[in-house]
């Protein structure tokens, strides 16, 4: 099972990919970043996504089940949304929730050249390596 570094590697395979971090979205921290930086800057982007995952993960309307008393928000088992796409006009930004045994706070992060890359492969490929994953 690949680690952080593996992992980024792997999504910097992609085609189209620009760069590729993994965020604690807690502390707004990159625990490891590849290829370019948004901006120019990994520990920036770091903090400026983990603000909007950080959003989007306490947002009980966009937890599974999408209402009260839906979905496991909170629980720290699941993260309580899957993915988060931004698009810009040359970019997508995808970020993919990954599951952990300990409180689930990390995203990997990818952003791909919206004329090159393959948005749905993108997805796929990002799923089966936040699956994969494995931290500590």
């Amino acid at each position: 099972m690949p680690g952080i570094d593996e992992s980024l590697l792997e999504a910097m395979r992609l085609p189209g990919a620009r760069g590729a971090s993994l965020v604690d979205w807690i502390s707004g921290l990159a625990l490891g970043a590849v290829g370019e930086a948004p901006g120019g800057d990994w520990e920036a982007t770091a903090a400026e996504t983990a603000e909007l995952g950080r959003l989007v993960a306490e947002s009980g309307s966009l937890a599974a089940g999408g209402g009260p008393g839906g979905g496991d928000a909170g629980t720290g088992k699941e993260p309580p949304v899957e993915d988060l796409i931004a698009t810009t006009g040359d970019a997508y930004h995808l970020l993919r929730f990954v599951s952990t045994p300990f409180d689930s706070t990390v995203f990997l992060h990818l952003w791909l050249d919206r004329n090159d890359g393959n948005l749905a492969l993108a997805r796929i490929r990002l799923a089966e390596m936040a699956d994969r994953l494995v931290l500590g």
